[in-house]
């Protein structure tokens, strides 16, 4: 396949994962409470997906294997979906920030059903994806170690605020629901 394939592949998975995100700006409960230790987990997550992005000239020049293309589109559909999903089950509870608002209620349905954080899941699906399309070494592992950092930061500390929150209730969702990687505890 020709190098122009790469680029629109990358940018056109992106625009549509997205989507959801952009259409509930603005639609958000007010946060009473916030955690800004997260906002660590966004940095490392965010350097991970520079390592895997950023290339010289060449690099994006280089032949388009197709083996390559459907690796990452085996990664990329999943994780649009659970995006559209999460963003969907979440509703006015959305946000960047770990925090709740002042009615905010335990998400179980639809992908929360299976995994506790279908859109961090989603974030490392598209992760692989562009590992897939453009990642190069040393630089991939790297950016996935910095991603599964931050994603443990986010996830801990998101779960500790439903901890605190519901209690029980999500002590047990959270022993019988894996965070992120379904089957995986």
């Amino acid at each position: 396949m020709t190098s122009a394939v790469r680029p629109v592949l990358i940018f056109g998975a992106w625009a549509v994962w997205l989507i959801p995100f952009l259409l509930r700006r603005g639609k958000r409960e007010k946060a009473v409470q916030i955690k800004p230790a997260a906002r660590w987990g966004i940095i490392l997550q965010s350097l991970g997906f520079f390592l895997v992005f950023v290339h010289t000239p060449a690099e994006w020049d280089t032949p388009f294997a197709f083996r390559r293309c459907t690796i990452g589109l085996i990664f990329a559909v999943p994780a649009i979906v659970l995006a559209w999903q999460g963003v969907r089950a979440l509703g006015r509870q959305w946000r960047i920030d770990a925090g709740l608002s002042a009615d905010h209620e335990l998400i179980r349905s639809g992908p929360y059903r299976l995994i506790r954080h279908p859109i961090y899941a989603s974030m490392l699906g598209m992760l692989l994806a562009g590992i897939a399309w453009c990642g190069t070494l040393p630089a991939w592992p790297v950016a996935l170690g910095l991603f599964i950092i931050g994603l443990e930061i986010r996830v801990r500390v998101e779960d500790g605020l439903l901890r605190e929150r519901f209690g029980v209730e999500f002590i047990s969702w959270s022993k019988a629901v894996p965070a992120y990687l379904p089957f995986i505890r």
